[in-house]
């Protein structure tokens, strides 16, 4: 049986590109699941909640129920940051992003032009255990770091397979990426390995712009002894400039749609499904 998943984060409202990609999950599997990714407390809404909630029903989605709440499930995030830890291969990182530039521009390592984000150089890989203790007596904010050479050297090489082909999984090139914070125990990589797993997801379809996060959360499947799902990445969504929907763009949103008279026939028209 395959198993699909919709991971929202309610921090607004769907818009065209979300009804994509619910869309998408549901007509690839036998099952279909819902998840709230909630763990931006300080962005998430309830209303959002209830909006999604009320969007997907309305475009004729139906789930099983419960539907899981990533904020409800920090035990879960901070067991699986503990299982790293003992592995050692995490690390505390007590950079800024104004730090991290510098960084990189010292070692003249620029991002390329459009890039998102910035290789993390790795500044605070090699502080001594004394020098991490001390800092984080001392009250500093700091984020939990993947040391991905050495997580590397524990699974050896990894592949994953994207709409059934075998593929390499080199998470090296991202960098050390964060997995959680001093204050939440989890990131989105992380979480979202914890999460397929427990929701049993054997397919994971998304966004063709997350397929450069796949290998690291292969890695961290491989060092949590989680199942491997398959993957499809799909297409965008984008408007008419080529660009992705935001959802800061309100004229786009699903309810806004649904207050001009649309109907999900014409939503499934525009985005093609």
């Amino acid at each position: 049986m395959i198993v699909t998943r919709f991971a929202p984060s309610p921090t607004g409202l769907l818009h065209l590109g979300h009804a994509f990609a619910a869309i998408t999950a549901y007509q690839a599997g036998d099952d279909f699941l819902l998840r709230i990714e909630d763990i931006d407390a300080s962005r998430s809404r309830e209303t959002f909640i209830e909006a999604i909630f009320l969007d997907l029903k309305w475009l004729g989605l139906s789930w099983d129920e419960p539907v899981m709440r990533q904020s409800r499930r920090l035990d879960a995030y901070r067991a699986a940051l503990d299982q790293l830890s003992q592995q050692g291969v995490t690390y505390p990182c007590f950079c800024t992003r104004a730090d991290i530039a510098r960084e990189i521009a010292r070692a003249g390592d620029a991002p390329h032009a459009g890039d998102d984000a910035q290789v993390y150089p790795g500044t605070c890989r090699a502080l001594s255990a004394n020098v991490r203790q001390a800092r984080i007596a001392a009250g500093e904010a700091y984020a939990i770091r993947l040391d991905v050479q050495k997580a590397l050297a524990l699974t050896g090489p990894l592949t994953f397979l994207e709409q059934g082909q075998p593929r390499d999984a080199d998470p090296a090139p991202g960098g050390d990426v964060v997995i959680a914070r001093k204050d939440m125990p989890t990131s989105y990589h992380l979480s979202v390995v914890v999460d397929d797993a427990a929701q049993n997801v054997t397919l994971v379809t998304r966004g063709e712009d997350l397929l450069a996060a796949t290998p690291v959360q292969r890695l961290l499947q491989a060092l949590l002894g989680l199942p491997e799902p398959q993957y499809a990445h799909h297409r965008l969504v984008l408007d008419r400039d080529g660009r992705k929907f935001s959802k800061r763009d309100t004229t786009i949103t699903l309810k806004a749609l649904r207050d001009m008279g649309k109907t999900p026939a014409d939503i499934r028209a525009r985005i093609a499904v």
